[in-house]
């Protein structure tokens, strides 16, 4: 039951209390968590939003928390409900109950991290003085550390700005804070602290949204294929959001639905409207009411947000769509190929090293267009082109059209030396393989994409897809490409299908009437 106190006031009932307290966090018992909860919030004190001192009792989102984490969480919340708070004593708990915890704290900055330390220091502050000077006195407390020195245990604050954060220590309950606002390289830093947890350890990644790209956003949408449990907490948990005797007058269907499915009151919509009328096109990314319309892009958006959203929401929910994952959800059918339909498969090269570009191959019926299939992942140009080319012997010897910029001529090579891909079913463009994308070609291309997804939402069927929709804006200088952080392969294979889709349908159209030319005469 972790560290027996016996040789350190052994006897003090609250040592008693929170090392049990601390048993139950390692051992994942939330029931007797939550059970014991109150007796070691009682010696946890806090400051409320008013000023006033008092102890830590778990709201409604804490509660939550506290039942169903895991040991490696991933926490998505609307403002000020306390989360950081609440885990930051937690992982105090766990500190001050076991010899030997090094516990580190990873804030987007350094105001936020001496402003959350500072909560931490309470902690120790307010403690009652039997523990201050015995069990748990301190040895060095400052801005950015609080050394345990009869339990050689220590908590540390650090900043996302510092690289080296972390770097060379073996950190067993690791706290990462507002994540989406992590500067630098956010991906590469979370990566350096995550090698530096054992397999027992604790991780909790949390953050408001900030946009649909970047390190947090990956990691929520990654979640379970890295393992973590995710969870989400809107901006209704916390029971001040409300606000009383306004007058409401008529219901809009979008609130109907709200008071139906999560029981809003008539003072929480008041509220709702409120923080509309102030956060105007922010108030989903602050106030967070679902796990997708919180991630917000930035910039003018080329493809319709609303219809996209829409989209999105009716996929991620699974509603209507049927298809299967393999390859570790790298490759994605979503309709299989029928006897003599033709098909059409874009595909967005790249040079398949783990950290840079995704490689993305689209399947597309050429008839109607609709997404079939979709393979995603870090493919050098030999792998791209053996997965490509089984994909098109699946869809019925599919016609084949690489973006030939850059990476594209080494998946074109080894389409046709190593797989021996029929010649003629690869594109081809003013007698060059493969498809050629140019200042002129590709805003037009992309044009006629986000047209296609305005008229027939119900063609596609990928939320990474639909998820890079969201990101790909118009930048000030009028280029049109995924806002910073994000990716745009999906949407670059899909709008080279539909191009060539498009290019096809003219040709046989002017085929059709050389012919009707030639039978008149």
């Amino acid at each position: 039951m972790g560290f027996d106190f016996a040789s350190l006031s052994w006897n003090d009932q609250d040592l008693r209390v929170l090392n049990i307290v601390g048993h139950a966090l390692r051992r994942n018992i939330p029931f007797l968590t939550r059970f014991l909860w109150n007796g070691a919030g009682q010696l946890l004190k806090i400051r409320d939003k008013h000023g006033d001192l008092k102890a830590l009792v778990p709201n409604k989102a804490q509660a939550e928390f506290a039942r169903y984490s895991t040991g490696r969480d991933i926490v998505l919340k609307a403002r000020q409900l306390g989360m950081t708070t609440f885990i930051a004593a937690r992982h105090f708990i766990l500190t001050v109950t076991r010899p030997g915890t090094m516990t580190v704290l990873v804030a987007h900055d350094q105001k936020s991290g001496e402003e959350i330390f500072r909560i931490v220091h309470r902690f120790v502050e307010y403690l009652p003085n039997r523990m201050r000077n015995g069990a748990l006195i301190t040895s060095r407390a400052n801005v950015g550390q609080i050394v345990f020195p009869k339990l050689d245990s220590e908590y540390r604050v650090e900043t996302a700005a510092d690289p080296s954060a972390g770097r060379g220590l073996t950190i067993h309950n690791l706290h990462c804070s507002e994540v989406a606002r992590w500067p630098r390289d956010a991906a590469a830093t979370l990566a350096s602290l995550r090698a530096a947890v054992p397999p027992d350890g604790r991780i909790v990644l949390e953050s408001t949204p900030n946009g649909a790209a970047g390190c947090f956003y990956e990691e929520w949408e990654r979640a379970e294929e890295s393992g973590f449990c995710k969870h989400f907490f809107p901006w209704w948990y916390e029971k001040a959001y409300r606000l009383e005797d306004a007058a409401i007058g008529e219901l809009t269907r979008e609130e109907h639905e709200l008071i139906r499915k999560h029981r809003l009151t008539n003072e929480q919509i008041a509220y709702r409207r409120y923080l509309q009328g102030s956060f105007r096109g922010l108030m989903l990314q602050e106030y967070a009411e679902d796990a997708v319309s919180c991630f917000v892009a930035s910039g003018e958006c080329v493809f319709d947000l609303d219809v996209v959203q829409k989209r999105l929401t009716e996929c991620t929910r699974g509603r209507g769509l049927a298809h299967v994952a393999t390859d570790n959800g790298r490759l994605h059918e979503y309709w299989p190929a029928r006897p003599g339909a033709s098909y059409i498969i874009g595909v967005d090269p790249a040079g398949g090293g783990s950290g840079g570009d995704f490689a993305c191959a689209e399947v597309i019926d050429r008839i109607s267009g609709m997404q079939c299939a979709e393979l995603h992942g870090h493919f050098p140009p030999r792998e791209m082109a053996s997965r490509v080319a089984a994909l098109g012997h699946e869809y019925n010897n599919a016609l084949i059209a690489v973006e030939r910029n850059n990476h594209g001529h080494a998946v074109l090579a080894h389409l046709d030396a190593s797989e021996h891909y029929d010649g003629a079913r690869l594109y081809e463009q003013k007698g060059l393989t493969g498809w050629l994308t140019t200042a002129v070609s590709r805003p037009r291309m992309i044009e006629q994409f986000s047209a296609l997804l305005w008229r027939q939402p119900e063609l596609f069927s990928s939320p990474r897809l639909l998820a890079e929709c969201r990101t790909f804006t118009r930048h000030e200088d009028g280029f049109a490409a995924a806002a910073q952080g994000a990716h745009d392969d999906c949407v670059m294979a899909m709008a080279i299908a539909q191009a060539v889709r498009m290019e096809q349908a003219g040709r046989h159209h002017q085929a059709k009437e050389v012919g009707f030319a030639s039978m008149e005469r």
